[in-house]
């Protein structure tokens, strides 16, 4: 098990095609040009239009900020920072009105129908995996120790760390401000 850490500032941020904000990507795995799941932040300057990425379940949480109404399908979703991520189908007709200045969000997108979640953490957090895995932890404001079966790693504040773990095995997640990714293999 190899433990992978990227640091939010060591990534630089790409603008978007329509000029309403930018994306820092922390992970396209296996590589960037065929994604199975990705991770990034982004920056929301401007309300508006969502891209499409068809055959994709999203994941969207908000950091930073006054909070987004988002509309998925004609669905109206008020998310803020204190809020659950919103999971959606890619495919959707999503549109996002800022609730007061820019956001900064957190996006995690998934092919090929492999079973995922995003969790936003708050308090202690355990559970043991049923099926091999990725386990991935963006920690927000504060950092945060994720210790995976007997090992402890460190992420320090807006880092993301990822490993694949076996089935059976016991991850922790000691944190107030985190986000936790799971992607069946």
């Amino acid at each position: 098990m190899t433990w992978r850490v990227v640091q939010l500032n060591d990534v630089p941020p790409t603008s978007w095609r329509n000029g309403g904000g930018t994306t820092r990507e922390l992970m396209a795995w296996p590589e960037a040009a065929a994604w199975r799941w990705r991770a990034s932040v982004a920056e929301v300057a401007n309300s508006g239009p969502f891209s499409s990425f068809g055959g994709t379940q999203r994941w969207f949480a908000v950091l930073d900020g006054d909070g987004v109404c988002l509309t998925v399908d004609g669905h109206l979703h008020m998310l803020s920072e204190s809020d659950q991520p919103l999971s959606f189908d890619g495919a959707a007709i999503a549109t996002c009105e800022l609730l007061g200045g820019a956001t900064q969000d957190f996006n995690l997108m998934v092919r090929g129908g492999s079973a995922a979640r995003m969790l936003r953490l708050s308090s202690n957090f355990k559970m043991t995996a049923n099926t091999p895995k990725i386990i991935a932890v963006y920690a927000h404001k504060e950092g945060t120790v994720v210790r995976i079966g007997s090992e402890n790693h460190v992420l320090s504040p807006h880092s993301f760390g990822w490993t694949c773990v076996d089935a059976n095995t016991t991850i922790e997640v000691p944190a107030s401000s985190a986000l936790l990714m799971e992607i069946d293999l």
